[in-house]
Formats: structure tokens, C-alpha cells, sequence
């Protein structure tokens, strides 16, 4: 397949000159086409397909390769969590959006570089000012309180340089979607429920989710060849919350029937279309295809994403 070649990861002999802040280039719709030609765009593609595949079949209690690295990922995602515990929501009268997040994104902003530091090998950390945009950018916007599908791109793509420079074992896939990716997302969900979060450009009904995408691409991964659980059980009562500590998938859909009420098929139309659906095999594929449609094939996600010398906006090389 074309995109196992993406998988391989660049060699990166750098030096302090190499990294520089990246900026956003994507400023017209038209400049679309530089983005889906680009060694980013490759590379993102290329993390997205290497971390399916390494899941396929996977419980989330399947023994993994974690090597020191995740660990260190792992207690980054914890000590943010404890300044949520730190900053709590403030009394105002806006519902949604609470104006303490603001600090919290403040805090963050301000130790970013040293936390970038932690998880990189000493002659990596010159690296830290290329990464930061990404990690900053990973848990939602600071003027507007909000969050989506842009934020979680800008997260996997600060995790996908991690494994760029090495500081990251290719042998931690699996780990990066079990461990961190569900570390990440019980941040999320946390951060948006204690500061009310609004969701980013949804698409309210129509969408996937309102706030996450990946998750449901690597959770259908982990079903694909389970006989027992077939697409058209997770929207069966009680089905998703029993296989919830199994599956990242289950667990994104426990999560959505706790957040809303009504019917399933009224308020998540199409992941309901997704259970009429026969195998995960084809879930999976499918899910692929609409995210590369509907979030790295969408202007007004992509021109807020940073490109520096890791993620370049060069043309792939062939």
C-alpha cells in the first residue's frame, strides 16, 4: 500500500537552526492543494494509518510495548489534569464558556516549553519552540472557550512529531492510542465539562461527535474481527458501558449517552447510520475516508494548522 512508505520515519539529524516557530500558511482555500501535497499532510496520514494498524484487534488490556516515553506522555496529560483540579470554574452569568479556562490555558502557555522539555532527549530540546504551537493549541481555544475536531488534530500532530524525532518508539503505536489517546481524551472530557466547553464548528446532529473523531477511527480498528460485538450492538442499551474499559470506541459512545438525552438515532444520526453498517472492517475504512473529508480536507480547519520544519508544508517527496 502507498501510504506504508509514509510510515517510515524521517531520520532527523538536527541542529538549534533546524527548528524555528511554525506558522500558518494556509490562508485561502485555494492553498488547500499545497496542504494535501505537503510532507505534513503525508506524515499525518502516515501516523493516522501506522497507529490503526497497530490496534487492530487490541483490547485496551492487551499487554502493549510502553517504554519510558509513554510514561513520561502519560504524567504530562496528569499534571494538566491537576490544574483543572487547581483552576476551578468561577461564578458568572454566561452558561457555557466559563472565563476560567482562560487561566488555565494561561498556565499552560507559560510552562509549555519546560513540559515540551520533560519528554525530549536532551539534544532535542531546541525542539521545544517548534512543538509548542501544538501542544498550546491541543485542549481548545482561549478567546472563544471552545473546542473540536481542529484542537484534536493539533494534539496528534504534537504526539505525531514526538515519534518524528525519536523521542517516540515506533513500537509504541499501540500505546499511543491506548495509553495516551485515552489519558487525553478523560482530559477533554473533564476540561469541557468543568468550563463548559462549547463545541468548534459542529455540525450538531450530522456530525460525528461534537468535540472528538479519532478516537472513533482507532476504537472501530480494536473491533475489527470481533464477532460478539458487532457494529449494530454499540447502540444496544447497556452494551457500550459494559465494553467500555475494553474499547476506546465504546468508550465514545458510554460517553455520548451520558452528555445527551433523547434517542440515540435523533441525536447522533450518523454514528446510528455507522451501526447499520455490517463489519467494522468496513466501519473503520469508512470512518478513514470521512475524516480525511470532513476535517483534513476542510479550510476552516486547516488554516489553523502550524507548519514548521517537522510538519512542512514542502511538497512530499515522492
Amino acid at each position: 500500500c502507498a501510504c506504508v512508505a509514509i510510515l517510515i520515519r524521517r531520520k532527523m539529524s538536527a541542529t538549534k537552526k533546524d527548528f524555528r516557530i511554525p506558522e500558518r500558511l494556509i490562508k485561502l482555500p485555494e492553498d488547500m492543494d499545497k496542504w494535501t501535497k505537503s510532507q505534513a499532510y503525508a506524515e499525518m496520514i502516515g501516523f493516522i494509518y501506522t497507529l490503526n494498524e497497530s490496534v487492530k484487534g487490541k483490547m485496551n488490556s492487551d499487554p502493549l510495548s510502553v517504554s519510558p516515553a509513554i510514561d513520561k506522555l502519560l504524567a504530562m496529560l496528569d499534571k494538566l489534569s491537576v490544574w483543572v483540579d487547581e483552576i476551578p470554574p468561577i461564578q458568572q452569568p454566561q452558561r457555557f464558556g466559563n472565563q476560567a479556562f482562560r487561566k488555565w490555558r494561561d498556565r499552560l502557555s507559560e510552562n509549555a516549553q519546560s513540559l515540551i522539555k520533560e519528554l525530549l532527549p536532551e539534544n532535542l530540546h531546541d525542539a521545544a519552540v517548534e512543538l509548542e504551537p501544538y501542544l498550546r493549541e491541543s485542549f481548545g481555544n482561549r478567546t472563544r472557550i471552545d473546542y473540536g475536531t481542529g484542537h484534536e488534530l493539533k494534539f496528534m500532530a504534537f504526539v505525531c512529531c514526538l515519534m518524528e524525532l525519536g523521542a517516540i518508539p515506533q513500537s509504541d503505536a499501540a500505546a499511543v492510542v491506548i495509553k495516551i489517546v485515552g489519558r487525553y481524551l478523560d482530559l477533554m472530557r473533564k476540561i469541557q465539562t468543568v468550563y463548559r466547553m462549547e463545541p468548534a464548528g459542529s455540525h450538531g446532529v450530522w456530525g460525528l461527535d461534537d468535540f472528538q473523531f479519532l478516537p472513533f477511527i482507532w476504537g472501530s480498528a480494536q473491533l475489527i474481527g470481533n464477532h460478539k460485538l458487532e457494529p449494530k450492538s454499540f447502540v444496544e442499551p447497556d452494551v457500550p458501558e459494559t465494553y467500555a474499559k475494553d474499547y476506546l470506541f465504546m468508550s465514545c459512545i458510554t460517553y455520548i449517552n451520558k452528555v445527551k438525552t433523547g434517542p440515540f438515532s435523533e441525536h447522533s444520526n450518523t454514528l446510528w447510520g455507522i451501526s447499520g453498517v455490517p463489519d467494522w472492517n468496513k466501519v473503520n475504512s469508512g470512518l478513514i475516508k470521512m475524516y480525511k473529508a470532513e476535517v483534513l480536507g476542510k479550510f476552516p480547519v486547516i488554516q489553523h494548522f502550524p507548519f514548521g520544519t517537522i510538519l512542512s508544508l514542502d511538497p512530499k517527496k515522492s
